[in-house]
This record gives C-alpha cells, sequence and structure tokens, in this order.
C-alpha cells in the first residue's frame, strides 16, 4: 500500500502526518510505504491513500486515490480512523 503526506511544500505539515501515519501503520501491523509530498507532486504520483488536510483534499479528490482530510496532523486517533475506513472498504 502507497499513502501519501500532503502539505503545500511538501517539507512541514506532511512530514509531521507521515510520522504520525507510520506509528497508526507500525501499530496496525500493516506495510505501507508512507511519502511527504508537496501538493503538485502528488496530483502525478500514484497512491492508494491520501493523507491532507480539507483544502487539498478537495483539490486531490476524483482521482485513483481515496482521499482523506485531516484535521489534526499529529492526531494518531484521527489518522488511526482515516487508515482503518481506508482498510475496511478496500
Amino acid at each position: 500500500m502507497k499513502i501519501l503526506c500532503v502539505c503545500g511544500m511538501g517539507f512541514g505539515s506532511s512530514l509531521m502526518l507521515k510520522m504520525t501515519a507510520e506509528k497508526v501503520i507500525q501499530k496496525k501491523g500493516v506495510t505501507a510505504d508512507v511519502e511527504a509530498v508537496d501538493i503538485g507532486t502528488a496530483e502525478s504520483v500514484k497512491a492508494d491513500l491520501i493523507l491532507t488536510n480539507s483544502e487539498f483534499a478537495s483539490q486531490l479528490a476524483g482521482g485513483s486515490a481515496v482521499v482523506k482530510a485531516i484535521k489534526n496532523m499529529a492526531s494518531e486517533a484521527e489518522v488511526e480512523q482515516a487508515v482503518t475506513e481506508f482498510l475496511e472498504s478496500n
């Protein structure tokens, strides 16, 4: 599974989100490649799941990846809910 964590520049909130997502993935025992990228790169990288803020979520919706908006990038509970919803639907 490929997960993209997306923010405007690819090295601020996306890195925080990436660290949170990696903790969640490890706890769940799931194998995934988690990458922090900027919004422009996200549009051209093939992924299964995209985690981002609500503004970018609306811009990235409609592609082949499932897009989940995250309000608090450091919230393991919120990221875990998004990952769990993705895993249950796929």
